[in-house]
């Protein structure tokens, strides 16, 4: 087909339909770019809270959204992205239309069904920024969701190879880092690092709060550790019921393998198998601490646990103290303690800046215990 050429890096005209956490974020982003941004939601007032928010340009409808656009991004629930897409390839035929749902086989296959033209097909490019959190609606929205985060791009089988290129062009203008994936290769992928966290973090909690109906002091203990793994619990329930079913073959497999690792974890605890148990714990924490650093500083990382008070300026005052010593702070966690006054950062440096690292928050008054 014939492409129309888009207005530019600093006037392209982006339309963000679905105007949530996700679509005021990449509202935000695009506008912060450069981009004229549109939006519509089916909601008129997470629009017009989205519209407050991100100063992006309200349309009436879904059409008027579109139908000038350069790019269109669907941030829509999972289920509906398909006919939500293919409204948005007839009424922009001059766009690159993209989605940013966290399951991909279920939309080219919904896709199939719509009775789209070839060419209309062909300007469709799967897409799922990896940026989310807990929050929901416009509100909770931020640019920096998507800062350094990975964006998947994802075509499909009848995805054309110029459409690929203009939306793999455009992640990077929003501070994104594009990665290329196929779809059934994204979907086994994200069961494991990002739906079966979700579940899991459900499971936990559930758990929790039946045990707690039977002794009311439960949650009470709850330290940072189940604060932490809990913290997906605290998710959007329908948006989270249709990304699970979306994906319910790859997940039902990531779940199966998860139950075999608990199994063998109970099993060493329940027959008293120290060696296996402990062997266990080395090879996740080996894992989880390559997780943080960035691939110069593979070779190793050192996490330091530093308790501070809860006062203002508490936090700048400790990674300023790490730059005056030239040590760049690689991933960094805020632990609060559950009744206030007082928390715990942990602190990921490069192994050889753990010493410096070190002496500087002793220097500066604090205690440190280096936990790797």
């Amino acid at each position: 087909m014939t492409w129309p050429e888009p207005a530019g890096p600093d006037g392209s005209r982006v339309a963000v339909v679905g105007t949530g956490l996700i679509g005021t974020s990449v509202a935000m982003a695009a506008a912060a770019a450069g981009h004229a941004v549109s939006g519509w939601d089916p909601d008129p007032d997470v629009l017009s809270r989205a519209a407050a928010r991100a100063g992006l340009s309200a349309s009436p409808d879904l059409s008027s959204c579109v139908e000038r656009s350069d790019l269109v991004v669907v941030c829509a629930p999972v289920a509906a992205i398909p006919a939500v897409v293919a409204a948005c390839l007839r009424a922009a035929p001059g766009a690159v239309v993209t989605d940013a749902g966290s399951v991909k086989v279920s939309v080219f296959e919904g896709l199939e069904e719509q009775d789209l033209a070839p060419g209309e097909v062909g300007r469709f490019v799967g897409g799922h920024p990896l940026g989310g959190s807990e929050r929901v609606g416009p509100e909770g929205a931020s640019p920096s969701l998507l800062d350094g985060a990975v964006w998947l791009v994802v075509p499909g089988p009848r995805t054309e190879p110029e459409a690929v290129d203009r939306v793999t062009g455009w992640v990077a203008t929003v501070g994104a880092v594009p990665v290329r994936m196929d779809p059934g290769r994204h979907d086994r992928l994200v069961a494991v690092v990002s739906h079966l966290p979700q579940v899991a973090s459900t499971a936990l909690m559930a758990l929790a709060a039946d045990e707690e109906a039977d002794d009311p002091d439960l949650l009470r203990l709850a330290g940072g550790g189940f604060r932490d793994l809990t913290r997906l619990a605290a998710s959007s329930p329908p948006l989270w019921r249709e990304i699970l079913r979306a994906n319910r073959v790859e997940l039902v497999r990531a779940l199966d393998a998860y139950a075999e690792r608990l199994r063998a974890i109970r099993d060493a605890v329940a027959e008293d198998r120290a060696g296996d148990l402990e062997a266990t714990l080395h090879r996740a924490k080996a894992a989880r601490l390559g997780l943080a650093a960035k691939p110069s500083v593979k070779a190793g990382v050192a996490v330091l646990q530093v308790p501070v008070p809860d006062w203002p300026g508490v936090l700048a005052e400790l990674t300023s103290t790490l730059g005056e010593r030239g040590v760049n702070i690689e991933d960094l966690q805020i632990v609060h303690a559950p009744r206030g006054g007082r928390g715990t950062v942990h602190l990921t440096v490069a192994e050889a800046d753990a010493p410096a690292a070190e002496e500087a928050v002793a220097a500066r008054g604090f205690t440190s215990v280096r936990l790797a």
